[in-house]
């Protein structure tokens, strides 16, 4: 018998939740519908993500607000995906995939019609929030899905379209947001979106199969919290060095960096309680595999420096190169294509080779072009600007497929919610503090640049 293949009956004796992978060559057309559909939801949730990066001047000016405040609209989504995205490993095990996915994106939809419509910036924020409330299960429902369904030997390619997907969304998304600014208000960011995730929300209320047979696992309130305390005194910490710079922090950052600190420790420690018991909110098994891992500590810095850079670089656009918020649009938007066919080519070298050579090379010339953009200021031409983003985006989408494939390919099936979750949740963290960290260098640069010359 071939180690690939299990007796029929051995089949229908094991959980859908837990089957292996199937081996066959071809996906079904089903199959096909399905990844299709959470792609679809997938980008357009993303999308939103990094929407109001190049809004952030127009907001700041509309709203009467400090980019300090206004990163928030940014950060605070992202923080809230890196509280909730180590619940998913759970939510995609109890319930399943069309009920998961109705859910979520509901409450997307909420957050928009909310952002749309908000009266300055408290409700605007409470509208990101329920955003990212929605979509912090979409895409750990996506590459779980897609690793159930797609034969190992084909995985390279449709993960690289996963992936490369969540990458050019966020890339997409300030890209959208120049072209949309420039001529709308702000609130068409949100106005234009609502069609079509009602639209994604229909298609997958009538068409989405459930693939999964949820478990009678327990919600871990205790876990939960620990979670939402760690991860949000980490950022809120972070977010703060521009603000205690400048004298303006409530509290040391210190403080609640200590403090995040100490609750993940304790959220680690009550987790590989739980996971005696296969409760735990997030399986720390998953961490004793190395090829998950390294890949994983790779993907921490990228998205640390990758999301950071995204967010910031408007602002020196704007600000530096003197570009419109339609220049900006424009200048962006190659990046996102880029990105997608990298990831692509990508894919097919991943099957034959695996990641090695994509991911060294890439790592070299990622580093290549941040050095160069580091050396940035008023006699850098906008051709130099943009030859360096398209490397930049294309180096890091060498290394973003590889090394989310081979990790979460490193995993046995029944760990691939909490491996996705775990990715995700560093993914989104790593963004969200490195938002945080970059807007305030961005600030305390300012800040001595204007004290320079007044003296």
């Amino acid at each position: 018998m071939s180690p690939n293949k299990i007796p029929a009956q051995a089949a229908a004796d094991t959980p859908d939740a837990v089957l292996p992978t199937r081996n066959d060559d071809k996906l079904t057309s089903k199959d096909v519908l399905v990844i299709g559909i959470l792609m679809v939801s997938a980008f357009t949730v993303l999308l939103n993500e990094m929407l109001l990066g190049v809004a952030l001047p127009t907001l700041i000016t509309d709203l009467g607000i400090t980019p300090t405040t206004g990163q928030w609209l940014t950060t605070g989504y992202l923080l809230t995906l890196a509280i909730l995205i180590p619940a998913t490993g759970f939510l995609l095990r109890r319930f399943n995939l069309r009920t998961v996915f109705i859910g979520s994106l509901s409450l997307f939809t909420l957050g928009t019609a909310i952002a749309a419509v908000a009266p300055g910036f408290g409700v605007l924020f409470t509208g990101r929030i329920i955003q990212a409330v929605g979509t912090a299960a979409l895409v750990p429902l996506l590459m779980t899905t897609t690793m159930r369904l797609v034969p190992p030997h084909r995985r390279g390619r449709t993960m690289a379209l996963v992936t490369g997907l969540t990458a050019v969304a966020p890339a997409v998304g300030p890209a959208v947001s120049g072209v949309v600014i420039s001529q709308l208000s702000w609130r068409w960011l949100f106005i234009l979106v609502l069609p079509v995730v009602l639209a994604a929300l229909a298609l997958g209320a009538a068409k989405l199969r459930n693939i999964t047979t949820p478990e009678p696992v327990r919600l871990d309130v205790l876990s939960l919290v620990l979670s939402a305390i760690g991860f949000g005194a980490l950022v809120y910490g972070l977010s703060t060095i521009g603000e205690s710079a400048s004298g303006h922090a409530p509290v040391p950052p210190y403080i609640p960096i200590v403090i995040g600190l100490l609750a993940l420790a304790v959220f680690v420690r009550r987790q590989t309680v739980l996971q005696r018991s296969d409760n735990a909110f997030l399986d720390m098994r998953i961490f004793r595999t190395r090829s998950f891992t390294v890949p994983l500590l790779v993907m921490l810095v990228v998205a640390l420096v990758g999301f950071g850079t995204t967010m910031v670089l408007p602002l020196v656009l704007t600000n530096v190169a003197g570009l419109t918020s339609f220049q900006i649009g424009l200048f962006l938007v190659p990046g996102g294509a880029l990105i997608a066919l990298v990831s692509v080519l990508g894919g097919r070298v991943y099957d034959r080779y695996g990641p090695r050579p994509l991911a060294i090379p890439g790592s070299v010339i990622w580093t290549g072009s941040l050095w160069f953009l580091s050396r940035v200021d008023e006699g850098t031409s906008v051709t130099a600007l943009l030859a360096a983003y398209l490397v930049l985006s294309a180096s890091q989408a060498l290394m973003w497929a590889p090394m989310t494939t081979a990790a979460l390919s490193s995993l046995r099936t029944e760990l691939y919610p909490h491996g996705t979750a775990a990715f995700n949740t560093a993914q989104q963290l790593a963004g969200g503090a490195g938002g945080a960290v970059l807007i305030s260098a961005y600030t305390i640069g300012s800040h001595a640049k204007d004290a320079g010359a007044l003296s």
